[in-house]
């Protein structure tokens, strides 16, 4: 109960029928290899074996009525749950949802006690705070639940709250490991009638829609590669900026043993707690922080089925101290045979340009909008060509309200799970690839990982 301190169809990317048959084909076989941790990372995970199940009594859930508001709740109160927090107070506020948090939960009761006095305040309306989420789920008024927890709460606090009936809203990573994303992606498609939203924000932009439309309709030719990279630079450390209290104390005003779960027990360690993005058991670092809002777009654009083989290199450049590395270069393939190269960096933020090269032109993305040049032999089969594409504003505030919308009218939302469990594909196999030494290669059928 730990908390944080911060196949698409070819139209729109929701879930479709076809993808629900594979996956009652597929369930028998992820029966007996998730529970064996053959998914998750050698060396990585090895304390959790059991599959995972919900903790909660199983609830039908509530949907909002016409004219009703949305109550919602918050699972981690931290940086990400507070920025949720406050992002959706400001935007009912300013008229663009209907919606109000009702519930917040956290295992820090300094940090709850702030959330919760924030949202009174802000709302003025009353807010129960909880410290265990599983009595915050117990309530049958709540519409919607926002998962900021640690990446390796991810996953039970996903099954347990489709298991509650509320609809979801988690932060990226969708899970810390592959084997939890498999078991995830088993709930949410047995609860076809929940809303399911991962938080990569940047699905929202324009341009991969446009881009994903232009390569449907051939103009590139076949897509052959294509690289992007999410790149930034510290003087101090990367997440270094999460700030250590002096004044938590576990088992007084803290409850480590559960912020731990299956990752304890251990000696309190406030770096940990606070700055849990640093270290490789608790997270895979840039790769799940801060590469997977960058790939999800790119894959939902180039929509070449699932990764099929990965292999990458880390290194310790600068940063030392941090566990995670400071500098990662993945190398991705598809199902269809094409190749994305990625880069990303806490010590340079220089980066690649967001391009996707096609057999016959190159498509441009760094910027807002999407730019076609053709390859030098069909220039004349070929215009060059600038996409125009809007300016939607705050694309994180753009997904939060596209999720809420989602939940009224029952519409899939758009940073679904397939879409979400390919992206938890490459992140696991590169992650492993980095630490282990070797080529991951992953199969669609089986749903299976293995060793190249």
């Amino acid at each position: 109960m730990a908390h944080d301190n911060g196949t698409s169809n070819p139209t729109n990317g929701h879930q479709t029928n076809d993808s629900r048959r594979t996956f009652l084909a597929q369930t028998a076989a992820l029966a007996g290899v998730a529970g064996v941790g053959m998914l998750g990372g050698a060396g990585l995970n090895t304390n959790r074996r059991e599959r995972l199940v919900p903790t909660v009594k199983a609830a039908k859930g509530r949907v909002p009525k016409d004219g009703e508001s949305i109550n919602l709740a918050i699972i981690g109160t931290g940086g990400m749950g507070g920025g949720h927090l406050h992002s959706i107070i400001s935007l009912a506020q300013s008229g663009k949802t209907d919606a109000k948090f009702v519930a917040l939960s956290d295992v820090c009761d300094s940090k709850l006690k702030g959330a919760v006095k924030a949202a009174e305040e802000k709302q003025g309306i009353e807010v129960k705070g909880y410290r265990d989420y599983r009595e915050l789920l117990k309530r049958d008024d709540i519409h919607g639940v926002i998962i900021a927890s640690p990446e390796h709460w991810h996953a039970q606090h996903i099954i347990d709250s489709l298991a509650a009936g509320k609809d979801v809203y988690t932060e990226k990573p969708m899970t810390l490991r592959l084997d939890q994303a498999l078991e995830v992606r088993e709930a949410v498609l047995a609860h076809p009638e929940r809303i399911f939203q991962v938080g990569t924000q940047m699905i929202m932009l324009p341009k991969y829609n446009k881009a994903r439309e232009v390569i449907k309709e051939g103009l590139i030719g076949t897509p052959v590669w294509s690289q992007t990279s999410y790149c930034r630079n510290s003087t101090t450390g990367e997440w270094n900026y999460y700030g250590i209290d002096e004044n938590w104390k576990p088992g007084v005003n803290l409850d480590w043993d559960a912020w731990l779960g299956y990752l304890g027990p251990r000696e309190w360690d406030p770096k940990v707690y606070a700055r849990w993005r640093r270290y490789r058991e608790f997270s895979t670092g840039i790769i799940g922080d801060l590469l997977v809002h960058v790939m999800t777009p790119l894959i939902f654009a180039l929509d070449s089925g699932w990764p099929t083989r990965v292999v990458a290199t880390g290194a310790h450049v600068v940063d030392h101290d941090m566990e995670n590395h400071d500098q990662v270069n993945l190398t991705v393939q598809f199902e269809d045979g094409h190749t994305m190269v990625l880069a990303g960096s806490t010590a340079n933020e220089v980066g690649l340009e967001t391009m996707i090269r096609g057999h016959k032109a190159n498509m441009y993305l760094n910027s807002r909008h999407c730019e076609v040049r053709p390859e030098r032999i069909f220039v004349d089969d070929i215009d060059a060509e600038r996409i125009e594409c809007e300016d939607i504003g705050n694309d994180q505030d753009q997904l939060r309200l596209n999720w809420l919308e989602c939940m009224r009218t029952r519409e899939p939302a758009k940073s679904n799970i397939d879409l979400a469990t390919k992206v938890l594909v490459a992140v696991d196999l590169a992650t492993r690839s980095m630490w282990e030494g070797h080529a991951f290669r992953f199969d669609p059928q089986k749903m299976r990982a293995s060793k190249v």
